[in-house]
């Protein structure tokens, strides 16, 4: 849809531009959230230096409770489809304040991915650019600080523009830019097959997929975290909704899709990567620290040879799709959040011509910025600790959803057995393997050993980082609680009509 036919579009109740979106495009939006590219290049690294070579092990068991929670917001979807997601649904299900909370933790992860968005596509910007050029000085701008930051808030203001123009133009250049990104990875992984292994070899072991064989409990919860968050992002896929065909029904398919996608691609390249460079310590093996900071900047060239370029163009396509995309969640919770009153007025304005939540994008761009600045200055390891700390938010955020979706339809899970499976069993044990994540990681992270290792008086960054943005958002809610107290005390909420439980079945 152009960006002029998007001023004539049918509005959702909130004004947004109803059925902009079908089946292909919630999926593309999907995998473009989730950018399998930049995933993989931030999180293999981390995820071996936790798990060793089963990487594999670790992603299926990541994808189970993903699947799981993923059924449950299919069945909240049908019930309500709202922008909100999280926020909206936790709201009906256990309340106000724990509905605010579960906005807090959507906006929070997404801020935290957008920042480390940027910083992963400033680095492979240089990198693009001394390969093109031949200079290596090029390259090294990247470790610059201030050009860092300065190039990374110039990319997260590209991305708040795009979106800002509408859903139409984001998706014209998100089917470009998921294709370009899913081509060069598939081709990276028949090159490695094709190569002779590098270093100590591994031949393909069927233990590579079993979970029980990992050392610690601890390394398994850091681990499965870790491919939380690689899995992140199909949930926007229901953020659309409003924007969406069928609205009951279109999203909550493209989810499940997207995230079978997803696991097959991931791993096709975890079995590529381990066969090819190993785990090792030393030189092009998983193990070593330099490699684990950036995986495709070190094996693209010997993988891919002169066309080791194309990886470079990849993950700037996989940052730069997933930039623009990645916005939507935000944008419209804090839109959600707006329109019920939960935060002022101004986060729920339409803008008339794109039909975008502009005012609730731009802070979205600012949020992110402003972290990504903080984080730079106070941690040099601000990739692999952002990450880690995303994992414990998408846990928290992902689980809350899930017990809301059993608590909301209480009283029809013993009408029949889908029921019972879908609305209950399936997101109860989703969120609970979720929630037991969420609490290991948050005690292990509080040693200065976690992670990167980074720590401010002996306290892990990556556990300060949570901590903080949890207290930060409880703080935020107290004052609004103050300022516009309509939505604590329930009055708003009574906007939305729902479907009758009865009516579901129709929709789902």
């Amino acid at each position: 849809m152009s960006h002029n036919g998007e001023t004539s579009a049918r509005t959702s109740s909130k004004g947004l531009a109803s059925g902009s979106l079908g089946l292909l495009a919630c999926v593309v939006l999907g995998i473009s959230t989730i950018a399998p590219v930049y995933t993989l290049t931030g999180a293999l690294g981390p995820t071996v230096r936790e798990v060793g070579a089963h990487l594999p092990a670790i992603f299926l068991v990541g994808f189970i409770p993903m699947l799981l929670v993923a059924l449950g917001y299919r069945e909240l979807n049908a019930a309500e489809p709202d922008s909100g997601t999280s926020f909206t649904w936790s709201a009906r299900a256990f309340g106000p304040v724990m509905g605010w909370i579960g906005g807090w933790g959507l906006v929070a992860a997404t801020t935290i991915v957008l920042s480390n968005l940027a910083g992963v596509a400033v680095d492979f910007f240089y990198l693009f650019l001394g390969q093109l050029t031949g200079r290596a000085e090029l390259i090294a701008l990247s470790d610059n600080v201030w050009i860092n930051i300065l190039t990374c808030c110039a990319f997260i203001g590209i991305a708040v523009w795009i979106c800002c123009r509408g859903i139409g133009t984001t998706m014209g250049v998100q089917y470009v830019l998921v294709a370009l990104q899913l081509f060069v990875l598939l081709g990276f992984c028949i090159a490695a097959f094709g190569q002779s292994p590098q270093g100590p070899a591994l031949a393909f072991d069927l233990n590579w997929f079993n979970p029980w064989s990992i050392g610690s409990f601890s390394s398994f919860a850091a681990g499965l975290s870790l491919s939380i968050f690689i899995f992140w992002g199909w949930d926007v896929c229901l953020t659309v909704s409003e924007e969406s065909v069928s609205s009951h029904a279109v999203p909550g398919r493209a989810a499940a899709l997207t995230v079978l996608v997803i696991l097959g691609l991931y791993l096709v390249t975890a079995i590529a990567t381990l066969r090819f460079a190993g785990v090792a310590d030393q030189g092009l093996g998983l193990g070593n620290p330099t490699i684990q900071e950036n995986v495709f900047a070190h094996l693209a060239g010997p993988v891919m040879g002169p066309l080791a370029i194309l990886m470079s163009i990849a993950v700037l396509a996989s940052t730069a799709a997933s930039l623009q995309s990645t916005f939507i969640s935000p944008a419209r919770t804090l839109f959600a959040m707006g329109y019920y009153q939960a935060l002022p007025k101004r986060f729920a304005s339409i803008c008339p011509r794109s039909l975008t939540p502009r005012f609730a994008t731009l802070c979205a761009g600012a949020a992110a910025a402003i972290f990504y600045v903080s984080m730079r200055l106070l941690s040099e390891n601000v990739l692999a600790d952002t990450i880690t700390a995303l994992g414990m938010m998408i846990c928290f955020y992902y689980s809350l959803t899930a017990f809301a979706c059993v608590w909301y339809f209480r009283a029809s899970l013993f009408d029949s057995l889908r029921h019972f499976l879908l609305r209950g069993l399936c997101p109860l044990l989703g969120g609970s393997a979720l929630a037991v994540i969420f609490a290991q990681t948050a005690v292990d992270s509080a040693s200065p050993d976690f992670g990167s290792g980074s720590h401010i008086g002996g306290v892990g960054l990556v556990c300060i980082i949570a901590v903080v943005i949890l207290l930060l958002g409880v703080v935020l809610m107290g004052i609004f609680r103050w300022l516009i107290p309509a939505y604590f005390s329930g009055q708003t909420l009574q906007r939305a009509t729902l479907r009758a439980p009865q009516a579901l079945e129709a929709g789902a």
